[in-house]
């Protein structure tokens, strides 16, 4: 899919009204090819076929014509999603001062465009960011050379007073970025390098003693992006949801929350969710899911859809421990949300939840139905390679307990075929050790009277790390073994 259809299978009513707009004050007439493009590559985004409304709009012409008009389409819809946000957020409206001040300058227009850049640096200051402040005074310093209403000198003071708290936000940013970008590319927090870690510490603990640091709303934020990350890093839940808890208290009371960093009230709220539930408090993280909820509605709701799968999941976590059935009926909800089944993880999100909550419930028939339906999805071929391992191997598990131990046995055979690779890997151990006891276990007449098999199953239980790992576990093997063994 290019990038026109992704644009336009992205909008919503609002922006396709606002661009059809745009469009009939900017290119009037009756014969509009652009409209009907638009109108084609909306309705059929996913299976958009070049050839057809190439023959609809131009007939057997030259595919040029077609190219010119997508990309004019893709400029037009750029330039009236521009005009629609562009007091969205205070980047947008200090980008759009400084075009106007250019705009004025260029046509020797000096004193508009004096006004322009001041209104710029009046909004730069009250957002607090120093890189768009940079950006105001090196545009001040620039068009000082060419008018003598502007003294260089007052602007080249502030530019260095404003780079030093720049400096700052960028070392502090650089380090977030390494740590995120790990954690984002590893999948995992366990066995992790801490090096990073601990650089973004000393220099959070720097910052949080300077002046500055107390004063500046943004470094406030950006001091509390690296503790919640680090806390996030090393798994420590505890402190994260006190940590949590004490910041969103100190933010609320000092009135830092807005329209601008409403994103940061979001994800502090869901940060907040999930480590409540990771420490056993469900009844406190569906409290401050419901939060989530309605401050999900907050703004026109501008950021409700991003965050709908993450309120979705907290109740699903949640309910997964409290009430089954419940978590079950969530789940069956989210499927018919078009929000969520645009996102590339709903296959997994969905069927592989309702498969582990049926599992749990002893619905194992309902379990592999599930599990089935996530492996015939198309897009389950292009999840990670490892992820569709821990999925066979859930799907194992629950083979064993429908009692098809003949067909089991052909299925295990065929996993160790397909996932042969992972199967010798010294980072899939805990999968493979599963594996072989399954073999066993389909062999043996009595698993409690097997000591050998026992034996096998206690070490497998009592393993360093086991505990964290398992939380990776697609169906909890540890759990699941010590019901067979107690």
């Amino acid at each position: 899919m290019n990038t026109l259809q992704q644009i336009i299978g992205s909008m919503n009513k609002e922006e396709v009204r606002h661009l059809k707009l745009f469009m009939g004050r900017t290119n009037a007439g009756e014969d509009r090819k652009d409209t009907e493009l638009f109108d084609y590559i909306r309705l059929h985004h996913t299976d958009y076929d070049e050839g057809r409304i190439q023959q609809k709009l131009y007939g057997d012409k030259d595919k040029n014509a077609l190219y010119r008009l997508k990309n004019r389409l893709l400029e037009d819809i750029g330039k009236s999603l521009t005009l629609q946000y562009v007091e969205e957020q205070d980047f947008n409206q200090v980008a759009m001062l400084l075009i106007l001040a250019r705009h004025f300058f260029s046509r020797s227009q000096s004193q508009i465009a004096l006004y322009y850049l001041q209104r710029a640096e009046k909004k730069a200051q009250a957002a607090e960011s120093p890189e768009l402040l940079d950006l105001v005074y090196g545009e001040f310093i620039r068009v000082s050379q060419e008018t003598l209403n502007v003294n260089p000198v007052e602007y080249i003071k502030k530019r260095k007073a404003n780079r030093e708290q720049l400096q700052s936000i960028q070392e502090i940013d650089d380090v977030l970025a390494e740590v995120v970008y790990k954690v984002r590319t590893t999948q995992n927090f366990t066995g992790q390098d801490y090096k990073g870690i601990e650089n973004l510490q000393k220099k959070v603990a720097s910052f949080s003693k300077q002046k500055t640091s107390r004063q500046s709303t943004l470094l406030r934020f950006k001091i509390y992006q690296s503790i919640s990350r680090i806390l996030l890093q090393k798994q420590d839940f505890v402190s994260l949801e006190k940590y949590l808890i004490q910041t969103f208290e100190e933010f609320s009371k000092a009135n830092l929350f807005g329209r601008n960093n409403h994103e940061t009230k979001l994800q502090m709220l869901t940060y907040l969710t999930n480590s409540l539930a990771k420490n056993g408090k469900h009844d406190e993280s569906l409290k401050t899911a419901h939060s989530l909820r309605a401050a999900m509605n907050e703004y026109g709701g501008h950021l409700h859809d991003k965050y709908l799968f993450f309120y979705y999941n907290a109740l699903v976590v949640n309910y997964s421990q409290k009430d089954i059935r419940k978590g079950i009926e969530i789940l069956e909800e989210a499927k018919e949300n078009a929000v969520i089944q645009k996102l590339p993880f709903f296959i997994v999100f969905i069927y592989a939840n309702l498969s582990v909550l049926n599992f749990d419930d002893g619905n194992y028939k309902l379990a592999i139905k599930n599990l089935v339906k996530l492996t015939m999805e198309a897009g389950f071929e292009n999840l990670d390679r490892s992820l569709r391992f821990k999925i066979a191997v859930a799907e194992l598990i629950i083979r064993y307990e429908i009692g098809d131990f003949d067909f089991l046995e052909r299925r295990i055979e065929q996993v160790k075929k397909e996932f042969s690779d992972l199967f010798r890997s010294r980072d899939f151990k805990r999968q493979q050790e599963l594996i072989g006891i399954l073999s066993t276990m389909i062999n043996t007449p009595s698993v409690r009277r097997d000591k050998p098999l026992l034996k096998r199953i206690q070490k497998m239980l009592e393993a360093t790390g086991s505990k964290s790992a398992a939380e990776n576990d697609i169906i909890n093997y540890n759990n699941w073994l010590s019901t067979k063994i107690a």
